[in-house]
């Protein structure tokens, strides 16, 4: 009997385990089969002219996609023929039988069919409750496959080409019908039922979701979290990160804009930090709003959430019943890469017709969508500017997104795009506003995390019991708090968290998160579309092993570890060598193909433009590069423990953007080894380094599990750490401002949070913290001390009666003023915190606290009904007339707008006995009533009759800057500087008539009369800063200016007044004859030892490369008359030793002179600093 396979032309594979499904089928309605195959794909039907070709073409492509399944079930699953042909044939059977699964195989047949819905299939599959898969099978990969069969068949079979062919000029005589507007229609409810068949399902494609299927279980409305954003019109951070070498790259390549000057970028910096962050959700909301930000653009790093952002806001709009969504602007998603694609194709000519007949969800007439694009009843999303590759097509579409907004002025528009490549000039000439999204924060992780295990478990105590350990381990670890902050990588913690518990040791998480991202990156697959190379096995293991040796040649780079970047020749070099070393032939050309791969897609590793490469995280760079050193210490034993010391940890502890990488390495190798880098730490000279060496060894110390074997090591790092609580200077420095204050602060606060960090889970820890807020020897530490408390053990119940019994007995403000921050910022909500918060406005005898619990009370619960009237109270009864000043300014700013402030306030002008509350009133009664005709006239009479001298400064300031246009305005107050009583009054109008008449022609005449009647010298030092800054800002290039300078330097009425004076003329006239010698005379001869300080700073700022600067500067280090009366006083000896060890450490004689002064100097204080910093500058004397 002749096989009906056969009989139609078909021969039947040999080795085809599926060969009984066909012959089964084949004793069929083979004709209805057929039909239903072809029914989307060739609209005409199946006529007997055409059926024995299409017969013959539906038995070779059934054929390839059984071979298809058979070889993914045997060769990705491992399963034996006999398992696939037992489990899988009856299934099979069935599956190809049905009715949704018959037009969907046929569509590879279409004319403009690029891609086959793997997804569908599965979906089908799963629907049918056949045989489960095994969680290898990957049903895209089938689809793939299956279509690249089908075409070979279409080019192979000339009558089947004749078929497609008159298929093809029937569609033609259609688009001629569609020309006249016949079809397609506007069926907004089919487009919107696309958007959810396209988007709804959250896409995990790049992540290993084997252990558990969440297909169609996790909605994009249910998961998404609305990120923050900051506006980045002129600066982008990351840009300015990479290093200058790959910014050049990527200049010469077209992909950056041009270089930006060091001040212009400095100011680009500051103006992009000073920018508020608010919701994209908000954000979104404005444009419709405000014409100013009709158009956007998101930029992003990979996995940032810019995709699922813009198919959120299509899918609220998708889920709207159609009544409603009518009324609303429609949602247009365009896949940037589909668009380019098809334009490149000559699918389409521009972004209308895109919609048209593109590759589309649901295609629409373009006539009726141009009347809404008219309308501006549109929202346009372009996603993904940064997958169009190929620099002048991506500039391409550019002018297509320009050009489109041209002639649709009305839409709103929204371009997303990785910030790597992108090139803010083009699409910012065309009013783009530019927006940069924000890592999620705390609590947002905090939302995700509770929503995704909502969505995913069942079992109340399991997903309570796994929320919170995932939740924990973010908490508890700064790198992972990083990743964190990626969605994509967020995710990925959450799929991990699911079935095992996230490893303590982060080595370990990145471990297996790297294996997660891996999954993806499916080298095989690839090797495998290209006939130039053999089949080739990369596991997972290999992929890591070349991850660790990028990483570790990257870290060898001049940039090292700060830049992330490789090359691509580097990069190929790399993956052969390592290919080679696993026995792959042709092993360039696989590693060319692998770098292609990445272009097209990140996984692990991305491309960065430029021909360069990087990790996707910076965190992953950080993790292979430890691992890499791990490798060569533990599995090629070619580091041994020594070199590990000096050569890894003894050349970078002092590089911070290593201690990552070196606290890795801690966790990974044994913990005898471990010991011996800490104790290797430990016995650095870390001091120059602000102790980085003792702090770095508590991180490698945290990262050992059990502390038992090195007990010893431990105990001694905890002595050392103890001993930096109480860090101090042996010298005088101010005790809480500048430099040394803040340095000793951070020192000991970080020792602090390097105890609790690493002995957290000690018994002994909790109360050791809680003694230091007590018996602390500095504020520094009792206050650390109660952060670390509440940061570690803010949960436990006995935390929050702990603090509060702080803020009322601590004998330490600072513990205090801690204590009350914590409790209104962690436990706002509580019911207790506002009544206790009043309380202690009323009774606690700390005015600290008293005053932050004003603050924390108008600031937290503003929107409390109660809270106005309240602060009204304090303002008007409080005991302390300056915590009425505290009530009235946080109502003047946080209740501007209320209707009732103003009059409220210029009632409290007349009756309040506060000065502070009167002040705050002038001021907001000045800004909020400028209009009102009476305020002018009223404030002059504050300015003249109130009692306060405060209120009087405030009065007229508001009025000289307010009110500056108004003719009578300069002449009133040159009145009141000539009549007034008060020296101080008269000093504040100069001020203010010099910063805003500075044009008028006799205002430098005054001021040059005032000066000499020394109205400068009562200023207080800020104002007679600006006073000496305005005068050069403003007259400069009047000689009168520099004679009332060198006036001002030589008074003694003022030293601040004479050092502010002095450094405007060092610094205006440096070039000036007469000016070093005016300031070579104050270091000589000047009686205040802060005006020859300066003048030395001065000289050697402006003169530092004169061959005569050494000298002069050891004549001022041993001859200055300075004596000491004071602890707080400066020597201006030990300004001018300072500069020479700075600038002159090397010169022969240095070291004996430092080694003289602290020997011979007779200021104490002095002597000790010296020999301080004589021991530090033996070290670096080459």
């Amino acid at each position: 009997m002749v096989e009906p396979w056969t009989a139609l032309g078909v021969s039947l594979l040999k080795d085809l385990l599926f060969k009984d499904i066909l012959l089964e089928l084949g004793k069929g309605a083979l004709e209805d089969y057929v039909k239903d195959f072809f029914k989307d794909c060739i609209k005409g039907g199946v006529e007997s002219a055409k059926a024995g070709v299409l017969k013959k073409s539906v038995g070779e492509a059934l054929q390839q996609f059984l071979k298809i399944v058979e070889d993914e079930l045997e060769f990705e699953c491992n399963l034996s023929g006999a398992e696939i042909r037992d489990n899988y044939q009856i299934p099979i059977g069935k599956f190809i039988k049905h009715q949704d699964v018959k037009p969907l195989l046929g569509q590879a047949f279409a004319r403009d069919c690029r891609t086959l819905d793997g997804k569908q299939l599965g979906r089908i599959w799963r629907q049918q409750h056949l045989q489960g898969m095994p969680t290898e099978f990957d049903w895209n990969g089938v689809a793939k496959e299956y279509l690249k069969e089908v075409k070979r068949i279409i080019k192979q079979s000339p009558e089947l080409r004749s078929i497609l062919e008159l298929e093809i000029q029937e569609a033609i005589a259609q688009n001629t019908q569609e020309a006249a507007g016949i079809i397609p229609d506007f069926n907004l409810k089919a487009y919107q039922d696309g958007l959810q068949e396209r988007y709804a399902n959250l896409n995990l494609d790049s992540l290993d979701t084997s252990v558990y299927d969440y297909r169609e279980k996790l909605k994009v409305w249910q998961v998404f979290v609305a990120q923050n954003v900051r506006e980045c019109q002129e600066f982008l951070p990351q840009v300015y990160e990479i290093p200058k070498e790959h910014q050049r790259r990527l200049r010469e390549s077209n992909q950056l804009a041009a270089e930006v000057a060091p001040e212009a970028l400095a100011r680009h910096r500051q103006v992009y930090y000073q920018q508020p962050v608010s919701s994209i959700l908000d954000l979104v909301n404005q444009i419709w709003e405000d014409d100013k930000l009709r158009y956007l653009v998101i930029l992003g790093e990979p996995g940032s959430g810019k995709s699922i952002f813009l198919q959120y806001l299509a899918l609220n709009w998708a889920r709207t019943p159609l009544n409603n969504a009518i009324e609303l602007p429609i949602p247009l998603l365009i896949e940037l890469r589909t668009y380019n694609r098809d334009r490149n194709s000559g699918e389409c000519k521009d972004l209308l017709e895109f919609f048209h007949k593109g590759n589309v969800i649901c295609r629409l007439n373009q006539h009726q969508l141009q009347e809404k694009l008219q309308t501006g009843k549109v929202l346009v999303m372009f996603d993904g500017l940064d997958e169009v590759f190929e620099p002048t097509q991506r500039e391409q579409v550019i002018t297509d997104i320009h050009r489109f907004t041209n002639d649709y002025p009305q839409v709103r528009v929204i371009v997303t795009s990785r910030i790597i490549g992108y090139k803010h000039q083009r699409l910012r000439d065309a009013e783009f506003r530019h927006f940069l999204l924000q890592d999620l924060n705390s609590r947002q992780i905090k939302d995700f995390i509770y929503r995704w295990h909502e969505l995913t478990f069942t079992d109340e105590a399991d997903k309570l019991r796994k929320r919170e350990r995932l939740q924990q381990s973010i908490n508890t670890s700064k790198a992972i708090a990083e990743l964190a902050g990626n969605p994509l990588l967020l995710t990925m913690m959450a799929i991990l968290n699911r079935n095992q518990e996230l490893p303590r040791d982060r080595p370990e998480l990145y471990n297996q998160a790297s294996r997660v991202l891996l999954h993806q990156w499916d080298v095989e697959r690839k090797l495998l579309e290209d006939p130039r190379v053999d089949p080739v096995t990369i596991d997972y293991k290999d992929k890591q092993g070349m991850l660790r040796q990028i990483a570790h040649f990257m870290q060898a780079a001049d940039k090292g570890l700060a830049g992330n970047l490789i090359q691509a020749d580097d990069l190929e070099k790399i993956l052969s060598d390592y290919l080679k070393t696993i026995e792959v032939s042709n092993a360039r050309k696989v590693a060319r193909l692998l770098i292609e791969q990445l272009r097209g897609r990140n996984f692990i590793l991305c491309f960065l433009g430029a021909d360069s490469y990087g990790f996707v995280h910076r965190t992953f760079l950080e993790y292979f590069c430890a691992w890499e050193f791990v490798w060569q210490f533990q599995q090629t034993q070619t580091l041994a423990i020594e070199e590990l010391k000096t050569e890894v940890f003894g050349k970078h502890w002092q590089d911070e953007s290593w201690h990552e990488v070196l606290g890795l390495i801690a966790g990974m190798i044994d913990p005898r080894f471990t010991a011996q880098v800490i104790e290797y730490l430990i016995s650095q000279d870390g001091d120059a380094e602000k102790f980085s060496n003792v702090f770095l060894a508590a991180d490698c110390l945290a990262e050992v599990r059990n502390l038992s074997g090195i007990a010893t090591t431990a105990n001694k790092l905890f002595d050392e750490l103890e001993g930096l609580t109480n860090y101090d200077l042996n010298y005088y420095y101010p005790p809480f401002l500048g430099k040394e204050a803040d340095l000793v602060s951070k020192i000991r606060s970080q020792a602090v949070a390097a105890v609790a960090k690493t002995w957290q889970d000690h018994p002994e820890t909790l109360p050791l913290l809680k003694q230091w807020t007590h018996t602390g020897k500095n504020g520094d530490l009792r206050r650390a001390a109660v952060e670390e408390i509440v940061s570690g053990w803010k949960d436990d119940p006995n935390t929050l009666p702990w603090l509060k019994r702080q803020v009322q007995s601590n004998d330490s403000l600072f513990v205090r003023g801690t204590a009350v921050n914590k409790i209104t910022r962690l436990w706002k909500n509580d019911p207790d915190t506002l009544p206790w918060l009043k309380q202690q406005t009323q009774s606690n005898d700390s005015f600290l606290v008293r005053q932050t619990a004003v603050e924390k009370i108008a600031r937290g619960w503003q929107d409390d009904s109660n809270t106005l009237p309240w602060l009204k109270q304090q303002a008007q009864f409080n005991k302390s007339l300056s915590l009425r000043g505290i009530a009235a300014q946080e109502i003047a700013s946080r209740w501007q707008d209320d209707s009732d402030t103003l009059p409220w306030l210029k009632q409290q002008t007349q009756f309040n006995e506060s000065f502070l509350v009167r002040g705050i009133a002038v001021q907001a009664i000045a800004s909020g009533r400028k209009d009102d005709p009476s305020t002018l006239p009223w404030l002059k009479q504050q300015a003249q009759s109130d009692e306060s001298l405060l209120v009087r400064q405030t009065a007229l300031e508001e009025i000289a800057r307010r009110w500056k246009d108004e003719p009578d305005t300069l002449p009133w107050l040159k009145q009141q500087a000539q009549s007034n009583e008060s020296l101080l009054v008269r000093a504040i109008i100069a001020r203010e008539i010099a910063l805003c008449w500075q044009d008028e022609p006799d205002t430098l005449p005054l001021l040059q009369q005032w000066a000499q009647l020394n109205y400068y010298r009562v200023l207080r030092h800020k104002t007679l800063e600006k006073f000496a800054t305005v005068l050069v800002f403003l007259f400069k290039d009047n000689p009168e200016t520099l004679l009332l300078l060198k006036q001002m330097v030589l008074s003694n009425e003022n030293d601040y007044g004479q050092c502010t004076a002095l450094v405007e003329l060092a610094r205006s006239w440096k070039n000036h004859s007469e000016t070093l010698p005016l300031l070579k005379y104050l270091v000589q001869s000047d009686k205040n030892e802060n005006v020859r300080c300066t003048a030395i700073e001065e000289i050697a700022r402006g003169w530092k490369n004169e061959p005569w600067m050494l000298e002069f500067l050891r004549n001022c280090a041993l001859n200055d008359p300075f004596e000491r009366q004071a602890i707080f006083e400066e020597n201006p000896r030990k300004i001018a030793l300072g500069i020479i060890i700075e600038q002159y450490l090397n010169e022969p004689d240095t070291l004996s002179l430092l080694k003289d002064r602290a020997e011979n100097d007779s200021d104490n204080q002095l002597r000790e600093w010296t020999k301080k910093n004589l021991e530090l500058a033996r070290k670096f004397v080459h």
